[in-house]
């Protein structure tokens, strides 16, 4: 099964991000299951690498981390212009995207969640 796990919320202010990558990260196990993910708005921020946060606090990054190896992270291009954020400030193996490879991973789902 192929499933895509869409992200629009900023990483902290909703735990919709928290929840998605969670998720994202417990379908990448399953047999037979391949993932991938696509921030986009503030989301793109989850991906920003080295995130300094209070003690006790989940880190977006380190779980995106988790997620890349299993299944495949883009960042919509677009986002991350308006936000002023390089792909080299994302975490590794996280990569900027496009709407034109959201619409192919769109149609390649089998489902398609949105955060």
């Amino acid at each position: 099964m192929n499933l895509l796990v869409i992200v629009n919320d900023q990483p902290y202010g909703s735990e919709r991000p928290f929840n998605a990558l969670r998720l994202a990260d417990a379908l990448s196990k399953r047999d037979g299951v391949e993932v991938r993910v696509f921030l986009m708005g503030d989301a793109v921020a989850c991906a920003v690498a080295g995130q300094q946060l209070p003690d006790g606090h989940y880190h977006l990054d380190r779980m995106l981390k988790g997620v890349l190896h299993r299944a495949a992270v883009g960042c919509c291009g677009t986002c991350l212009d308006a936000r002023g954020l390089h792909e080299r400030q994302l975490v590794d193996g996280a990569r900027r995207s496009t709407l034109a490879e959201l619409a192919d991973w769109t149609l390649w789902a089998d489902r398609t969640l949105v955060f």
